[in-house]
This record gives structure tokens, C-alpha cells and sequence, in this order.
């Protein structure tokens, strides 16, 4: 549980989504957050309806020196982060085959390398503090792979393995790891938020193609709430013991925990065989 009565946030990817909706809530509680998005006139009314407690900044996560001049704001205005939420990012869809190299580039420059830099920035602070905690947001792709979204798994799969060697790093610093893997979500993500590389191969129609037109139909029928993900993901800033991965929504716990659970019975099951690859002892 952070130490402070009234957390600072640092939260990117604030103009939509979970941290719009993760910033509106922090700010209701009245503690201080620092909202960021590429663009900052997003969130300047936010801010400015929180003149004290909020600050606005214009944050791309692909920019090291707009990384490096937001946590020295942040921390000369409010003299700390105790909580950090990396949320900037989108999705990309494309076959495995046909995916766009500048596509799957940029792509990971937003959702893997921009989160690693942003977090690296601002560890020295939760390191002096002995203090903090780091959410990341990546998805239900980031425990299970699906068609048309190879490379948006890849991704989140990035973040949640660096997550868990980040967590062993700090935990004995005092500073809490979680990974927040939610399912479908009426965030506008599909609509907003997702670029595409459409399939021209026919053999993957009834694979990749169906699975794209499947996720625009389900736009804004998404069974996820923002609002309850949000104010979950404060409770968890909170609590004494966090959890380090947290599934959020019906399908992302179903699917994922099947995933995991099949992958378990796989090592299982073929574990005499792979025991017989160490020298003899």
C-alpha cells in the first residue's frame, strides 16, 4: 500500500479508454495524477477542472525527451510518482504472413519499447522513495495468441515477461508490479484504436479475415465496463499484496485460464521427455 494519503499517478494514454477513465477516477478521489496523451489538448480540460491536484502533459511514448521533460515535471510539481499506469498503445490486426515490417515496427516502439522507457524513467523515483507501483496494461493477447493479432500478442506477450523479471528487480525496493489483462472492453479500441493490414491470401479468409470482421462487429458491444475496470485497478493501488497479474472480464478469465492451464498439461505431459536432455549426473 503506498505510504502517501494522496498517491501521485503518472498515467499514459489518457484521452480515452482505461486511462481516461483510471485518470477521472483518481482525480474524483481527490488525489494528484499527471495526465499525459499525444496530444495534449485532450486532457487539458481534465486538468483544468482539478487545477491542483492534476497536471496535463503532452506525452508520446515513442519520444525519449518528451519521456525524460514529463517525469521532471511531474516530479518538480508534485515531488514524487507513486503510481505509475502504462496504458499508452493500440492494436494492430494483420496475418502472421502478411504483416506490414513498418506496421509491426511501430507497433512495438508504442506498446513495448515506449512502456520500457517510460518505466525506466521513473524508477529512480519510486527507488528513492521505496515506494511505487507499476501497473501495465497489456490484454488477454497478452496469454494467448489469436488469429489476425500475431504480432499485438507478441507485443503485450513482451510486456508481461519483462513484467514478471521487473517484478523480482523491485519488489524488494518496495515497488509492486501487475499486469491488468482485460478481454473485450467498450472502449472504442476496435474503433480508435486498432490499425490493420487487411488480408489478400484466400487461404486465410475463414481465419484471419473472419476474425477482423468479428472484432468490428463486436464494437461497442464489448460486455467490459471502463468505468468497474477502473476503479478495480485503484482498489488494487491500494492493497497491501497486489496481485502480480490480474484477468479482467469474463472471457479473459475463461480463455486465459484454459490457455494456461493447457500449456501447463503440455510441460506436464512431455516433461519425462525434456527431463532427458540435461547431462547425466
Amino acid at each position: 500500500m503506498t505510504a502517501n494519503a494522496t498517491p501521485i499517478w503518472f498515467i499514459t494514454g489518457c484521452s480515452t479508454g482505461f486511462g481516461r477513465a483510471v485518470a477521472e477516477q483518481v482525480l474524483a478521489h481527490g488525489w494528484r495524477a499527471v495526465v499525459t496523451a499525444r496530444r495534449v489538448e485532450s486532457v487539458a480540460p481534465l486538468a483544468a477542472s482539478h487545477p491542483e491536484t492534476a497536471l496535463a502533459l503532452a506525452l508520446d511514448v515513442t519520444q525519449p525527451a518528451q519521456i525524460a521533460a514529463a517525469v521532471a515535471a511531474a516530479e518538480a510539481r508534485f515531488g514524487g510518482i507513486d503510481v505509475l499506469l502504462n496504458n499508452a498503445g493500440y492494436g494492430y490486426q494483420s496475418s502472421v504472413e502478411e504483416g506490414d515490417e513498418a506496421e509491426i515496427r511501430a507497433l512495438f516502439d508504442a506498446n513495448v519499447f515506449g512502456l520500457f522507457a517510460v518505466t525506466r524513467a521513473v524508477l529512480p523515483i519510486m527507488r528513492r522513495q521505496r515506494r511505487g507501483h507499476v501497473f501495465n496494461i497489456t490484454s488477454l493477447a497478452g496469454l494467448c495468441g489469436f488469429a489476425a493479432s500475431g504480432y499485438y500478442a507478441a507485443s503485450k506477450h513482451a510486456v508481461e515477461g519483462w513484467s514478471d523479471s521487473l517484478a523480482v528487480e523491485c519488489n524488494p525496493l518496495g515497488i509492486r508490479v501487475t499486469c491488468i489483462e482485460p478481454g473485450p472492453f467498450r472502449t472504442d479500441w476496435a474503433g480508435r484504436s486498432l490499425h490493420r493490414t487487411d488480408s489478400c491470401i484466400a487461404d486465410y479468409d475463414r481465419i484471419v479475415t473472419a476474425r477482423m470482421r468479428q472484432t468490428e462487429g463486436h464494437s461497442g458491444k464489448q460486455p467490459g465496463d471502463p468505468g468497474r475496470a477502473a476503479a478495480l485497478i485503484i482498489e488494487l493501488s491500494q492493497h497491501a499484496q497486489p496481485p502480480r497479474n490480474i484477468a479482467l472480464g469474463a472471457r479473459a478469465v475463461k480463455v486465459g485460464t484454459q490457455h494456461l492451464k493447457a500449456k501447463l498439461a503440455d510441460i506436464e505431459r512431455w516433461a519425462p521427455e525434456g527431463l532427458r536432455t540435461d547431462y547425466d549426473t
